[in-house]
């Protein structure tokens, strides 16, 4: 099948990642082209700030560079602007003459900054901040100039002042509002900000209109409306931005600020979309890097014929970017009839800290001074939690108990939001890589790739990893005394070598023991079989019996388990397994905790007998396996109404059957609250409630007791079923070996689990893969 001809116009973030996020998807489904007008590869925008404050250099805000593109068999035309777009004929026109065909089309073609209407706008001196030529620009004029003005009080033109002065420039900021950074901040934050900056040498005009920028052929003066003037002969407009539509609106696609599109990102033409700062979704068009990122990768799944939920907007967070000045803020800024305010206020050490609440949830956060809580805070509105009263004040306690709140996070919390690397993904990085830089961490896990505004939170944290107060475990390790790698550095290896044995793992990555150890052999044989699940594992190194064989006793006997699925027997089993028990003279038959009957005390001589008479698949119970699933017919007369869990257990049961696991994994089912299948304190449990079915997981009732945490609440046996395989399937994917279901949620983070297992897309192809390992690995016992 010839491949669908796809063409990005615009070479900026957003459609150059959307175009990783289709690689991803399907690398070869499209035959793609890209076209940029300008003349680099694809690069960082938002970085440009930096880049005039001199913090950073050109070369390092490049995203990436020509190779790329080759590697990738894209092609790439830069220094090149589509003219024309013909819809009936789908095909674009460049400005040199070029007509590119195209099947399907996204436009990603980004914004402009806003021109004010106003005379002199065009005279030489005056200049705009939009581009690398933009900023090369101002850098080079900056070395004429003693003075310069910048127009614009809001994130970028406060960040173009600050590299201006950084340059040795005395800096005027004009502002028509009274008040800095108002749509950002507050009116008590942008006070302090104004303090901070004007403490740092920068001046502001604000509350001003410009009327005029006046000169003959260069800028000499800005004029008001109110009649008063300054001089400027450096002029600097950043009062916005407007979507870059005009192409989308001449070829007749619905356009209002933006390009409009749905939840798809598609345009009113179905073959094409638009992404990024040029469109607008719900009567919004972002401009900041995670909500891009966030369209694209639903855009690249729709394009693919991959099923999503699509887009369904973004919570937008703000954070300035210079150097000495903290400012963050997300969601609503001021409090209303329907919300309330919680407020800290450090004027000596120059914090502030507001919280707007409605009821019991947190909807917007202004912070000035300090804003180590930033991460905790966007993690709790991102993710709609109930926040007792309690609670609320406990969230600010950091700032007023000493506690560092970088320590105080979670592993599985976001530092950066923009490309979803955790505080832990930090951590392990810098301690199995040896990293000891913001820019090397930026490298290896791409946080604070994007917008930037993650940089103190990465050196803060850094500086914490490194310091003596630092003890969080992180698993870094080598896999055992064998070899110097980790267990991820293994698979990786064994992916990319196609290493099929332990033999032959452990000859090409250097074990030092060609035998293995106790501690490794398990682990290899356990990921042989997630990587290569149609082929045979073979375990005669390893363990004397075949897995699901027997248990084997110090006293060299074995005890067997046969299956009764969901703890159901009939007569003609519990008659086979008497007749066993009568004929091999077996010490005991006992009943499990899990509702099994289990026989002890059989010799290795009798064991192969025994289970061919019993023809039933036999259950272990100390390799890591999902385990049989506990239920109960709760016969207590507690006045709730029943549920078949027999039914759900036997299914459970049947679908898990043989499949191993990183750990072992216990399921229980209760009929309703007062079941007594310990379903709160299980891997996965689930308990029937007013009609509908709660799934907790991640509980444990070992050493040490955890609850399980409520993954979500669903109407039917068929959803209970879905979710749970899911879960195990995506445990057994991406868990390490031995890491338990409890800790695996901590490292990787429920909420990322619940956006794996609610996209249908994703958690029909876990269940495919279960089924098909499942399968597979009944049919490798059963021609043993």
């Amino acid at each position: 099948m010839d491949k669908q001809r796809l063409v990005l116009i615009g070479n900026g973030m957003a459609g150059v990642h959307c175009i990783e996020e289709i690689i991803k998807v399907d690398a070869n489904k499209f035959e793609i082209t890209i076209i940029g007008s300008e003349p680099y590869g694809n690069y960082n925008r938002i970085m440009l700030s930096s880049v005039l404050q001199g913090d950073t250099k050109i070369t390092e805000i490049m995203l990436h560079e020509e190779d790329w593109y080759k590697q990738k068999g894209i092609k790439l035309f830069i220094g090149e602007t589509v003219k024309k777009l013909d819809i009936d004929k789908q095909i674009i026109r460049t400005d040199k003459g070029r007509e590119i065909p195209f099947d399907q089309l996204i436009l990603a073609t980004g914004s402009t900054p806003f021109i004010l209407p106003i005379p002199g706008v065009e005279k030489e001196g005056v200049y705009t901040f939009r581009t690398i030529q933009d900023c090369q620009k101002i850098m080079e004029a900056a070395r004429r100039s003693k003075k310069a003005a910048v127009i614009g009080g809001g994130l970028l033109g406060l960040e173009a002042a600050k590299g201006l002065q950084n340059l040795g420039l005395q800096v005027h900021v004009i502002h028509k509002s009274s008040l800095l950074m108002e749509r950002q901040l507050d009116a008590t934050a942008s006070k302090m900000l104004r303090k901070e900056l004007e403490r740092q040498g920068m001046k502001f005009l604000l509350a001003k209109e410009t009327k005029e920028i006046i000169g003959d052929l260069d800028a000499k003066e800005i004029l008001f409306s109110d009649g008063t003037k300054v001089d400027a002969k450096m002029i600097v407009i950043a009062a916005g931005v407007q979507p870059n539509c005009q192409l989308a609106r001449d070829s007749g696609i619905l356009t209002n600020r933006g390009i409009l599109v749905n939840e798809f990102m598609q345009t009113n033409i179905p073959n094409i979309y638009a992404v990024g700062e040029c469109a607008e979704h719900e009567g919004v068009v972002y401009g900041l890097v995670k909500p891009l990122y966030e369209q694209g990768a639903e855009l690249a799944k729709h394009i693919c014929g991959v099923p999503g939920d699509g887009y369904v907007g973004s919570v937008l967070s703000t954070q300035l970017k210079i150097s000495g000045v903290n400012v963050f803020s997300i969601g609503k800024l001021a409090e209303d009839r329907h919300s309330k305010a919680i407020t800290v206020f450090n004027d000596v050490d120059g914090i502030y800290k507001k919280m707007i609440f409605q009821e019991n949830r947190l909807v917007g956060s202004v912070l000035y001074g300090d804003i180590k809580e930033a991460p905790r805070l966007l993690d709790i509105i991102r993710k709609k939690k109930d926040i007792a009263s309690v609670e609320k004040g406990i969230l600010l306690s950091p700032a007023i108990t000493g506690e560092d709140p970088i320590a105080s996070l979670k592993p599985s919390e976001m530092i950066c939001n923009c490309n979803g690397v955790s505080k832990g993904a930090i951590i392990e990085a810098v301690i199995s890589k040896g990293l000891s830089t913001v820019e090397q961490i930026k490298q290896c896990t791409k946080a604070s790739g994007a917008c930037g505004s993650c940089k103190l939170l990465i050196s803060e944290l850094l500086a914490y990893t490194m310091s003596d107060d630092f003890d969080e475990f992180v698993e870094t390790s080598p896999l055992c005394r064998c070899t110097s790698l980790t267990e991820d550095e293994v698979v990786c290896q064994m992916q990319k070598q196609n290493l099929t044995s332990a033999e032959e793992i452990m000859a090409k990555l250097g074990w030092t023991s060609l035998k293995g150890c106790p501690k490794c052999l398990p682990a290899l044989q356990y990921y042989l079989r997630m990587v290569y699940p149609h082929r045979e594992v073979h375990e005669d190194n390893l363990i004397e019996m075949a897995t699901l064989n027997g248990i084997s006793h110090r006293d060299g006997t074995f005890s067997v388990t046969p299956q009764m699925y969901g703890g159901v027997t009939n007569p003609k089993q519990l008659r086979k397994i008497a007749d066993v028990i009568e004929k091999y003279q077996i010490a005991k038959a006992a009943l499990t905790s899990e509702q099994r009957i289990q026989l002890i005390g059989i010799s290795r001589e009798d064991l192969e007998g025994i289970k061919k008479e019993l023809d039933m698949h036999l259950g272990e119970t100390n390799s890591p396996l999902t385990h049989t699933v506990k239920t109960t017919i709760n016969e207590s007369n507690c006045g709730c109404g029943k549920h078949d869990s027999l039914e759900i257990a036997a299914r459970l049961d049947r679908i898990t059957e043989c499949l191993q696991t990183p750990y072992r994994i216990r399921v229980g089912v209760s009929p309703c609250i007062h079941g007594e299948a310990g379903s709160t304190s299980k891997d996965i449990g689930v308990i029937a409630i007013d009609g509908r079915w709660e799934i907790y997981v991640g509980g444990s009732d070992e050493r040490r007791v955890r609850a399980g945490d409520l993954l979500y609440v669903v109407a039917s046996p068929e959803e209970v079923i879905e979710l749970s395989g899911a879960f195990i399937q995506y445990y057994r994917e991406t868990a390490n070996y031995l890491e338990r279901t409890w800790e695996w949620i901590e490292r990787v983070g429920l909420i990322h689990i619940r956006e794996v297992l609610f996209d249908s897309y994703f958690r029909g192809q876990l269940l495919n893969r279960l089924k098909e390992d499942s399968l597979n690995r009944q049919t490798i016992l059963e021609t043993r």
